[in-house]
């Protein structure tokens, strides 16, 4: 099993989790969701439901960068231990983001975000 290429589906899986977090939230602080409205139905959030909708829009604009960032270690020649450990340090900071942007935490958050950003650009360069 490449553990990296686990990283990349917990990557993707972590944006429908906050997506199902924000919208059990709203319908539980009296915002029900539209399916036929889902974005206007997410914009009338408040609270922590919104920013559990912010953290899954921000990890989808994450997925690619980091899904490239592993796949040109691993084309590059890499070795596997070594991409999987940045894969983790990755998915480890994002999982710390989402929870920081639930709580609040705005610059614990904003940390958390630089650490996944260089752990992307820490496999990108080494590729190079």
């Amino acid at each position: 099993m490449n553990q990296a290429y686990v990283c990349i589906l917990l990557a993707a899986v972590c944006p429908l989790v906050l997506a199902g977090l924000a919208k059990a939230g709203g319908k539980k602080h009296g915002v029900a969701y539209d399916n036929a409205a889902p974005r206007q139905s997410l914009a009338r959030l408040a609270g922590w439901p919104q920013r559990a909708n912010w953290a899954q829009q921000n990890s989808w604009e994450a997925f690619p960068v980091f899904a490239a960032a592993v796949l040109m270690a691993l084309q590059a020649g890499l070795p596997p231990g070594s991409v999987a450990l940045w894969a983790w340090v990755f998915i480890a900071a994002r999982l710390a983001y989402a929870a920081c942007y639930l709580l609040n935490l705005a610059t614990a958050r904003s940390l958390c975000w630089v650490l996944g950003l260089g752990a992307c650009l820490r496999l990108m360069v080494a590729a190079i």
